[in-house]
């Protein structure tokens, strides 16, 4: 019996992301999430989508990793998709930071284990979790190829002028402090699926991807690869996000900590949670400001206005670096499902050749589409990411032995 079939584990610090795949034609065959891991009474809500089987939920104390991902093979399992089923080829595990020794999908031995814990540092809200999905996962079918596949890695083309910062190169390099990027996956996969909506292949398009979440963050990619991102040494930097400030002058934290006696531990958690949308109007759900915006609500409309102003800006700038631009992709939550934030996003840069048709926009789909007037010199798209495919794609090509991903 071949193995086709990937599973695709995003193990969070309190969850666990799921889904079955299976790489003949990409089909999912199921899905799932646990939430809530280690907080009483836990919940797992797994969903067969073969066969007549129908969404199943249980609720009870879930108190690590471990005991979730027993409870995800036990709900696999059931449905004859257990994590010791023939079909199984691997598992490909979302890692967060990868570095720059890690610029492509890994098959986790010991050493590979070491250096994601040797990250850490620089990213300790999410490779501590990743570490622990893989070695849960690792546990179940030790004989089971695992595979890490980091949302840095598509950013490790990025040109040594646009990943250094300009600080004292020793300090830097000793701290391993440069651009890394993420989000990596999903500009992968957006900046391919463009192209191909274009009807050309990803090495004759330059695509702005700007993938727009609770996270967000942009990207240039020129021939299929990125030139230019958003996000830096963490998801801190870049565009305003949900509930993190992006880009801001360092001098702020010097500011706070010197006159308002901030700790720095409490300025961390001012920029990464209690700032962005969030902190100009109170909320991070676009639905909810736009709502508010529609009743005169002059904080939403602030917060609106001061978003786009920071996607406008990185536009151009990406597209001074590009030089010549065919594609700017909306992605992600916001990206895919918020018309307004593209029109104005699009509004006043005709001059760029960028341009929005309010009738395209307006529709909602599932599938990528255009979203530009008929012969615009740029086109603007919506093309919906899947970060889960794109793992699951990069895993199965890697253990496959062909080397690639589509």
């Amino acid at each position: 019996m071949t193995a086709t079939r990937v599973l695709v584990l995003n193990s969070g610090s309190s969850s666990v992301k799921y889904q079955l795949l299976d790489m003949t034609d990409d089909s999912r065959l199921a899905t799932g999430l646990v939430e809530r891991i280690g907080e009483g009474t836990s919940r797992l809500l797994h969903t067969p989508l073969t066969g007549e089987g129908a969404e199943r939920a249980r609720h009870e104390p879930i108190p690590d990793h471990a005991a979730a991902l027993k409870a995800v093979a036990s709900e696999l399992a059931t449905d004859g998709m257990g994590l010791d089923s023939p079909r199984l080829a691997a598992v490909g595990h979302r890692v967060v930071h990868g570095g720059r020794r890690f610029t492509e999908p890994t098959v986790v031995d010991e050493p590979v284990l070491r250096e994601i814990e040797r990250l850490i540092p620089v990213a300790p809200l999410h490779n501590p979790a990743n570490l622990r999905g893989i070695r849960t996962a690792q546990a179940m079918n030790p004989r089971l190829p695992q595979v890490a596949v980091f949302d840095t890695a598509f950013h490790t083309t990025l040109p040594e002028h646009a990943a250094r910062y300009a600080i004292d190169v020793a300090t830097a390099d000793s701290h391993r402090v440069r651009r890394y990027g993420f989000h990596g996956t999903s500009h992968a996969y957006v900046s391919r699926r463009t192209a191909r909506l274009l009807g050309k292949r990803p090495d004759e398009v330059n695509v702005i991807v700007l993938h727009l979440g609770n996270g967000a963050s942009a990207s240039a990619v020129r021939g299929g690869v990125c030139v230019e991102t958003s996000m830096g040494l963490t998801p801190l930097e870049g565009l305003v996000m949900g509930t993190r400030s992006g880009d801001i002058d360092p001098a702020v934290i010097f500011h706070l900590s010197r006159v308002a006696g901030m700790s720095v531990d409490e300025i961390d958690t001012l920029l990464n949670k209690r700032s962005g949308l969030v902190g100009l109007c109170g909320d991070n759900d676009m639905r909810e400001i736009r709502r508010r915006i529609e009743q005169g609500d002059g904080a939403a409309r602030l917060a609106f206005d001061v978003y786009v102003h920071r996607l406008k800006k990185y536009v151009g700038a990406y597209v001074a670096v590009l030089g010549r631009v065919d594609a700017v992709a909306f992605t992600a939550g916001v990206g895919e499902n918020s018309a307004p934030v593209r029109e104005a996003t699009a509004g006043g840069l005709e001059g760029l050749g960028l341009a929005v048709d309010p009738e395209l926009n307006a529709i909602r789909g599932e599938e990528p589409r255009l979203i530009s007037p008929a012969g615009s010199r740029v086109a603007v798209a919506v093309v919906p990411t899947d970060e889960e495919l794109e793992i699951a794609r990069q895993t199965y090509s890697l253990v496959a032995g062909d080397g690639t991903s589509t």
